[in-house]
């Protein structure tokens, strides 16, 4: 299900922890499948739990807990707009209304060409750059519609390393 290179670095996270403490290489293990398969479908998460030797449901409960994993398929980049307090009280709301419009899709929705997925997430520590967002491993601060319209146009044109 998973590729060898995958496999050979989940078994190198295994590797740091003691026999009896396999969980604790679960979420370097969720985020290399998530990595080669684009999401976490239910036959990923119990292929996880089968190479760590867990119950699947704590895989599950892992996956589903935090925002950074992803149950179904998601866009090429999936826009994580921060919605805590720093964000909300410097405009995060105004940010996602702006990109729903732009890009036509409401939260948890993906673009009909597959490109862009909305989300709202809790704080990604960047509170003096509020309102915020990340797409891949990219934060952008101090967001305004016009530096929103930017990076998708960026966006669109193309960093393939950008998920």
């Amino acid at each position: 299900m998973l590729s060898e290179k995958s496999l050979a670095e989940i078994a190198r996270e295994r590797a740091k922890y003691p026999a009896d403490q396999a969980r604790s290489a679960l979420l370097a293990a969720l985020r290399i499948a998530q990595e080669e398969q684009g999401y976490l479908s239910d036959a990923v998460m119990e292929y996880v739990a089968d190479l760590l030797g867990i119950p699947a449901i704590q895989v599950y409960e892992v996956a589903t807990f935090y925002s950074m994993y992803d149950l179904e398929p998601v866009g090429r980049h999936k826009l994580c707009v921060c919605g805590s307090v720093s964000c909300f009280l410097n405009g995060s709301d105004a940010i996602l209304q702006h990109l729903s419009e732009r890009l036509g899709v409401g939260l948890g929705e993906t673009t009909a060409d597959g490109l862009f997925t909305l989300q709202e997430v809790e704080c990604l520590g960047a509170c003096k750059d509020a309102p915020m967002l990340q797409v891949g491993d990219h934060y952008y601060g101090n967001l305004t519609p016009e530096s929103l319209d930017a990076l998708l146009a960026e966006l669109r044109g193309g960093a393939d390393d950008v998920r």
